[in-house]
């Protein structure tokens, strides 16, 4: 018997009043035999629950009770409503939702309700390409978190094929936006970018948790070691006034400014996780920005440069 189940035949009750065995089969989508072992589930439990016979009969919470299963404040609805309504895109998050605003005590229930709708998440960017769907094994993930199982994860990086290795999957972690799974391998423990996941099938092996096991730390560590890996080069450029918006929308915090040159540009320098990786991203700026250092990083632009002179100049000649 699911407890969530439960929950959401006591909210329905405590929405209702009075409800019918066929109404509550109908709500929670099982069999009427279902539903009332669902009831008779609650009663037994200690929930005032008790069925009256009759035409205008029914089950009901003795006396009106009501049950708080949330606890929030107003301005607590009003934020969790704000986040999780523009997310509701799924039937199963639309459904979610409905028991959330059914748990909540009536005062609180039109300003949930308004803040759900006060907000809209597009799943496409402006490539129209789904954005959701770049996690596709996600409920896999939570799934094997929650339960405690072991994970045979398929994980592709950048530029290479994708290969399979055992894992243990401890939690999950957002950054800006984007999700990661955390868990302990045969090198330690590891983040996983969920778009990068190609496959995750469950084995049945409990997961092994390290003692004193703490997400919050263990993902403020690996996030450091990331910062480091894209902090590992630094490249010196002289950069027109005119690419001074360019480029701080392409590195953001792993610019700065070294200083302001008199014809109103500005000498930078900028870290990457290599100097070849820095210069890719420069590459479409052409004249406006200048490399000035480390060497490598200049010759890598002169070859870029020479390549796409060789291919255009070939290409026009034809």
């Amino acid at each position: 018997m699911r407890a969530d189940r439960l929950v959401a035949a006591l909210l329905f009750l405590q929405e209702r009043g009075q409800v019918t065995v066929a109404q509550v089969a109908a709500e929670l989508e099982v069999s009427e035999r279902t539903a009332r072992r669902d009831l008779e589930a609650l009663a037994t439990a200690g929930i005032p629950v008790y069925s009256q016979r009759g035409r205008n009969g029914g089950w009901s919470l003795v006396g009106g009770a009501r049950t708080n299963l949330t606890g929030l404040t107003a301005d607590e609805t009003r934020s969790l409503f704000l986040t999780t309504g523009p997310a509701a895109t799924s039937p199963e998050a639309r459904t979610v939702l409905r028991k959330l605003v059914r748990a909540l005590p009536a005062p609180l229930r039109p300003a949930a309700e308004a803040a759900a709708r006060a907000g809209f998440a597009d799943p496409t960017d402006w490539s129209r390409a789904t954005s959701t769907a770049a996690e596709p094994h996600l409920d896999a993930l939570q799934r094997a978190v929650v339960e405690g199982v072991q994970v045979r994860l398929g994980y592709a990086t950048p530029g290479r094929s994708a290969g399979e290795r055992t894992v243990h999957p401890l939690g999950l972690a957002t950054k800006a936006g984007v999700g990661y799974l955390v868990a302990d391998t045969a090198n330690g423990l590891r983040s996983f970018r969920l778009s990068r996941v190609t496959s995750a099938v469950a084995t049945g092996d409990p997961v092994e948790r390290p003692d004193g096991f703490d997400l919050a730390m263990v993902w403020r560590e690996l996030a450091a070691r990331m910062e480091e890996r894209l902090h590992a080069a630094t490249v010196r450029v002289r950069a027109r006034s005119d690419a001074s918006a360019v480029l701080h929308r392409l590195f953001g915090g792993r610019l700065r400014m070294v200083s302001q040159l008199p014809d109103g540009g500005s000498e930078l320098e900028i870290n990457g996780p290599s100097p070849e990786v820095v210069v890719a991203q420069l590459a479409g700026l052409g004249a406006r920005v200048e490399v000035l250092h480390p060497p490598e990083a200049r010759h890598e632009l002169a070859r870029l440069g020479a390549e796409l002179t060789a291919l255009y100049t070939a290409e026009a000649r034809r």
